[in-house]
């Protein structure tokens, strides 16, 4: 792995989804959203209780973006995000939890 001279910026998300639903799948998921920004893609949580229903769980996931060549806008940081939520939720079944 290679430092930038340009700062990271980490996002972190939370999907509902049906408990089989394995981790592997989310993060290569997350990863495969934009190769070129996204550095690292890591489950910090999981949770499953009745306030999620029968058989779902939450898995909360941190994704660090870093670019090589530039300071990344707010709105590229965004236009990452919603491709990560676009990959995960198509791989997953499951919906960002808000």
């Amino acid at each position: 792995l290679q430092a930038s001279d340009y700062p990271s910026a980490e996002r972190d998300f939370a999907f509902v989804m049906d408990a089989a639903v394995e981790a592997d799948a989310l993060l290569r998921a997350a990863r495969g959203a934009d190769k070129q920004l996204i550095e690292s893609a890591t489950i910090f949580d999981v949770f499953e209780g009745p306030s999620l229903g029968e058989g779902r769980k939450s898995v909360a996931l941190s994704v660090r973006l870093q670019p090589k060549d530039r300071t990344l806008t707010d709105e590229e940081i965004d236009s990452v995000a919603a491709k990560v939520v676009a990959a995960v939720e198509k791989a997953s079944g499951g919906t960002l939890r808000t």
